[in-house]
């Protein structure tokens, strides 16, 4: 097991005796349960493990689900699986904790996928009543190996073989593993090499398994047909979530600590719309928008301020959404909260202009960033005499920036950063291609304490974000139903009142 250990209290205590467990274990009827049908996803998974398998022939490639982490003495934080696991497996928020995929070389350059996990234990067994983390009296049924082999289309096997199958011929010498979901795992994988004879030095070997990782990021960069139906609904989960939360601004301006009331509302709808939010969510108003990652949410919603919602609804396969919105509080921009508002939605309509193949990504921000910088210049919000050329500059300009610090776009899918563990320059230099689906996100932003701008925008951040799908002439906003323009925006909000 690689979860984390949990403390365990001597003053609980479960029947132990031989006679106590004879009868929990009996009298339960025989589960009438149909066999799990075959998952949507199962076959686009088994074309990335082929992809994956031609990249690396010959290598026994190891890549753990993760486990369990204690929030608390003997209660765990939620189970989210590691990405590339939930990624090549085709599991979602239904993932087993301790679970590992392995993919086993095959002569030809080919492999064979096992998934290891610990399976349903009967009911005779002391897990079933003792095991208050995995027990099925305590938290419910788990999978049986059946139930995987048939909704996955692979091989399953209990996790107590991992540690022999991984050691078992010449393979285990050629082993790879993403090595920071779980130290323990990657000790064993570590262990086994050694004894195996594998060549080369320990940090070869560390380099070898960063290598992996990477490939296994970069792999998420173009989106198959499935999971951009998944970022649609994604997004569209994530439109309701955004209804209801402007439907409870006026309750939260009324009841006090209003970013956590509309913080909580968001909440309810991403559990119940999909698994949860995809990070935690940003409901920031008045000059908390300008913490550009406000997620405390101890704020208050008052009256004539803007609130800035960076929100995204995780679905039950892990794709998330990653959609912000500035509104205006009272439901009406004044007239200098829509001067910077359409400022930041001119710069966002030119970085969505940048969004098509050929492009390079960082042709997003440089798009978004020359608005952002002609408009600061032209408000005449630069040093003196500083032109827009100079602040421009890359390598020795940058002004502009002291009210847009953050970039204009990233990737996006099971991870709200996706394919982080790309190299900068192959992040940054990538050429868009269709498939791939990113964000493009400027914004503006005046602290309240901020000297070099009129005091009339002090305690003012906005930020508009849009999910981007990159196609074949051009890009498709796949949060487009969601109103971004002010006036647009003010009608949204007049509507979801009129119909609250």
């Amino acid at each position: 097991m690689t979860s984390e250990k949990q403390a365990k209290a001597s003053h609980r205590g479960i029947p132990s005796s031989n006679e106590f467990r004879e009868f929990i274990g009996s009298g339960w009827a025989n589960p009438d349960r149909e066999p799990t049908p075959r998952a949507a996803v199962a076959d686009h998974a088994a074309r990335r493990r082929t992809a994956l398998s031609q990249q690396f022939p010959g290598e026994r490639l190891v890549i753990p689900a993760g486990g369990l982490k204690v929030r608390s003495n003997d209660t765990d934080y939620p189970f989210r699986p590691h990405t590339a696991f939930a990624h090549l497996s085709g599991l979602g928020a239904h993932s087993d904790p301790d679970s590992v995929l392995v993919l086993d070389p095959k002569p030809g350059g080919r492999h064979h996928a096992i998934l290891y996990f610990q399976p349903l234990a009967p009911r005779d067994s002391e897990e079933f009543y003792a095991d208050s983390r995995r027990g099925e009296f305590w938290v419910g049924p788990r999978p049986s190996i059946a139930d995987r082999e048939s909704e996955l289309g692979i091989t399953a096997r209990h996790i107590d073989s991992l540690a022999d199958d991984l050691a078992k011929d010449a393979a285990a010498a050629r082993l790879r593993v993403v090595r920071d979901v779980d130290s323990r795992l990657t000790e064993l994988v570590e262990n086994v090499r050694a004894q195996a004879g594998a060549t080369g030095s320990e940090q070869e070997r560390e380099e070898a398994d960063v290598e992996f990782a990477r490939h296994l990021s970069t792999m998420r960069l173009i989106k198959d047909e499935w999971e951009v139906g998944e970022m649609r609904k994604a997004v569209a989960a994530t439109h309701k979530g955004f209804d209801a939360m402007i439907a409870s601004l006026p309750e939260a301006v009324r009841k006090g600590r209003g970013e956590r009331w509309v913080e909580g509302v968001f909440g309810l709808y991403s559990r119940h719309e999909g698994n949860g939010v995809g990070y935690e969510s940003i409901c920031a108003s008045g000059d908390h928008a300008n913490t550009i990652h406000w997620t405390k949410n101890t704020g208050e919603v008052r009256d004539g301020d803007l609130i800035l919602i960076d929100c995204g609804i995780e679905i039950d396969s892990l794709f998330t959404a990653d959609i912000t919105r500035t509104l205006p509080v009272t439901g009406r921009f004044t007239d200098v909260q829509r001067r910077i508002y359409d400022a930041v939605y001119e710069a966002q309509q030119a970085g969505l202009a940048a969004v098509k193949p050929g492009n390079k990504f960082s042709d997003i921000h440089a798009a978004a960033n020359a608005v952002i910088a002609r408009i600061l210049h032209e408000w005449g919000l630069l040093p003196e005499g500083v032109t827009l050329e100079q602040t421009l500059d890359r390598e020795k300009g940058g002004w502009h920036r002291r009210w847009m610090v953050h970039g204009t776009s990233h990737h996006l899918g099971l991870d709200v950063h996706d394919c982080q563990l790309m190299l900068r320059e192959k992040y940054m230099d990538s050429e868009l291609q269709p498939g791939m689906i990113l964000t493009v996100e400027p914004g503006l932003y005046f602290k309240s304490d901020d000297l070099r701008v009129p005091a009339e925008f002090r305690g003012n951040g906005v930020r508009i974000e849009d999910d981007v799908l990159v196609t074949e002439d051009g890009c498709e906003n796949l949060s487009a139903a969601m109103p971004r323009t002010s006036h647009e925006v003010e009608e949204w909000m007049a509507r979801v009142w009129a119909n609250a």
